[in-house]
């Protein structure tokens, strides 16, 4: 390259040097098509036998635990290793540990998103369903952990047997609605992003009940940008909503130990410390999943070294939290010098549980420092093995956290050594056995990397390859009046412009189709911002009405219960359930607004009915002018299609 000389002082402006040039994302000179014939080709071709001896392992470790919880719910968690004073074991450490698997997703999707990080692209999808598999891991313990697990639905706020409404001052009644949330959301933010990738295997799908089952998830999706500007800003909503829930997901379930009045449990440092945590954990599992995907799936292209280690480093500004953390709990109890918080901890280090507190520090402090080094970030398996101990040291934080608080309680004559049993064991091998069962199936059936995403990264790189223009005889303009035009185009500038000339022309019942949002398209069409945000605003304020009148109501006039001398009702003890319903309702507005303004599902429309138009959720553009549009005059608007550089032109029927 050759060196460029400033004007202003002369000062020669020289390329940065070979080793300091940043990887591109995707790989350049390739047309959009590339990415959807990459992961396509998942989904569409021959199930692999790796896939078939990694569905068996996990469908083992399934029953496994199947037959675990039929055992326990009809035998009692005497199975389980609880007892006095340790009555929290594994089944919360595994719940704990599992909701924090799941906040990456969220991380990954939802605030890189904000952020404008184009780089989650290749692994957001990934992420999002990790969330969705985890989180239902981790549901399983606490009710499990009921024993009753048939009055599971006492939790819900609906009239019971005896009458008795749920009690919202207690954190475990948050948890069920801070969780159920989270998952809920989770889950309609993943399927949106979904909608416009089985849209494109709906239209290159061979098979009848492939075009049925991908064309009735895909409600009808045919790529109209009057579609993309209202998906758009529900995505980005959704987006900052599930970045509140992180927050509050987690910072909740730390309520659980925080508002107790136990020594090693009792800190307002819980909730922070929480929610790091969860990221860390959760990116480790991601690390752990994507390394071998990219491998088996052959997504070496799609999943580059770049995205690991741009991973790694947001792994390692999480880790450094959580030490921050640590040390923290330790400054914290000498500062106040309560001599049962210094016990505690002490306890936890240099008690019968050191060993759990070693590996803790060694995985989830000590080893991932190493990310500091550029090449063992670059070094794929050194990364994937510190990924799996990562993990493991997160798994033993919450296990110290639990267990080292309880073991040891007021009376020495009470102090225990905890010990899980084998329905332990099984019962969390079943957890494994159900999420790998679920992504298994995930990654055979649905689109693993967001299709629509990177083809938007792509046009914004601008270094696609050069499309072929259509070498095809001419079409003959047609005066009948059927639906409309259509005019296919191969660039999206081409469509930009064309776009204007509709614009400037005073059209009215036009609309362009493209596989990916075109930047800078809302003003060529003139499009106004989209009312979606007035749908999530009335729908977060019906949240917050419901959840205020359900708590006064429930807790306060039909069923009050004097708890400690605390107030009926108080809007701090009502908030955690406000701001989830305030979230949750929010998030339905959000997707009902999409849905109306968009007018989906649509289950028929005559572009669908057009075997050329299934490109447009591939690779081609076009510009569709309606017959019913005041300023359509047959050949002649045939004639002026032909001047904005189409490559044809087709007239569309009913």
């Amino acid at each position: 390259m050759a060196d460029r000389v400033s004007s202003a002082g002369g000062l020669a402006i020289l390329p940065p040097p070979p080793e300091l040039e940043r990887p591109p994302l995707v790989p350049r000179g390739r047309g959009l098509n590339w990415i959807l014939d990459t992961v396509a080709a998942i989904p569409e071709g021959r199930t692999p036998r790796w896939w078939w001896l990694a569905f068996l392992a996990s469908c083992l470790g399934l029953l496994i635990g199947v037959s675990m919880v039929a055992y326990l719910v009809t035998t009692g968690v005497g199975v389980w290793g609880l007892g006095h004073p340790v009555m929290w074991g594994w089944a919360i450490v595994n719940f704990v540990w599992w909701i924090g698997i799941g906040h990456a997703g969220t991380l990954i999707s939802a605030i890189l998103l904000l952020l404008r990080q184009r780089w989650r692209t290749g692994v957001n999808r990934v992420a999002e369903g990790m969330t969705l598999f985890a989180v239902m891991c981790a549901g399983l313990f606490p009710l499990v952990h009921m024993g009753r697990i048939w009055f599971v639905w006492w939790l819900a706020p609906v009239p019971n047997a005896n009458g008795v409404w749920p009690q919202f001052r207690s954190p475990l009644t948050w948890d069920a609605f801070a969780v159920g949330t989270y998952f809920t959301v989770s889950l309609m933010f993943w399927y949106l992003g979904l909608v416009p990738d089985l849209a494109a295997m709906r239209d290159r799908a061979r098979t009848r009940w492939r075009q049925a089952v991908y064309g009735l998830l895909a409600l009808g999706w045919r790529g109209a940008h009057r579609h993309w500007n209202h998906y758009e800003k529900t995505y980005r909503i959704l987006a900052g909503l599930s970045t509140a829930l992180v927050v509050s997901v987690h910072s909740i379930v730390s309520l659980d130990f925080a508002v107790t009045q136990l020594p090693g449990w009792h800190s307002t440092l819980f909730p922070p410390y929480f929610v790091a945590g969860a990221i860390f954990s959760g990116l480790g599992m991601v690390l752990t999943l994507v390394i071998p995907l990219r491998k088996r799936c052959g997504l070496e292209e799609v999943i580059t070294p770049r995205h690991v280690d741009l991973m790694c480093k947001v792994t390692l500004a999480a880790c450094l939290m959580v030490a921050y953390a640590h040390g923290l709990e330790w400054g914290s109890a000498w500062w106040h010098g309560n001599p049962k918080e210094q016990f505690v901890l002490s306890n936890r280090a240099f008690g019968p549980y050191a060993w759990a507190y070693g590996i803790m520090m060694l995985c989830a402090v000590v080893l991932p420092q190493a990310f500091w080094f550029r090449a063992v970030r670059q070094h794929l398996g050194a990364v994937w093995v510190i990924s799996i101990l990562l993990n493991v040291g997160m798994w033993f934080e919450r296990f110290v956290i639990v267990v080292g608080s309880l073991h040891r309680d007021f009376l020495p004559s009470n102090w225990a050594y905890y010990a899980p049993t084998w329905v332990d064991i099984g019962t969390y091998v079943g957890s494994f056995g159900l999420f790998f069962t679920l992504f298994l199936l995930f990654l055979r059936f649905l689109p693993v990397v967001a299709i629509s995403e990177v083809k938007g990264l792509m046009l914004e790189t601008g270094d696609l390859q050069a499309p072929r223009r259509s070498r095809e005889a001419p079409g003959q303009p047609d005066a009948s009046r059927g639906y409309g035009l259509l005019a296919e185009f191969d660039t999206p500038a081409a469509l930009l412009r064309a776009a204007e000339a509709a614009r400037d022309a005073g059209c009215r019942r036009w609309d362009v189709f493209t596989p990916c949002p075109v930047p800078g398209m809302d003003q060529a069409m003139g499009l106004r911002n989209s009312k979606v945000g007035w749908f999530a605003f009335v729908g977060g304020l019906a949240g917050c009405a419901l959840g205020l009148v359900m708590v006064w109501y429930m807790n306060a006039h039909d069923y009050p219960l004097l708890v400690g001398g605390k107030p009926m009702f108080s809007p701090f003890a009502a908030f955690p359930v406000v701001f989830e319903l305030t979230v949750l309702l929010g998030a339905f507005g959000a997707l009902a607004g999409l849905l109306c303004q968009s007018r989906l599902p649509e289950w028929y429309h005559p572009l669908l009915a057009h075997p050329r138009f299934a490109r447009a959720t591939q690779d081609k553009f076009f510009l569709l002018i309606e017959c019913a549009d005041d300023r359509y005059r047959g050949v002649e608007t045939w004639r002026w299609l032909e001047t904005l550089g189409c490559s044809r032109i087709e007239q569309i029927g009913h």
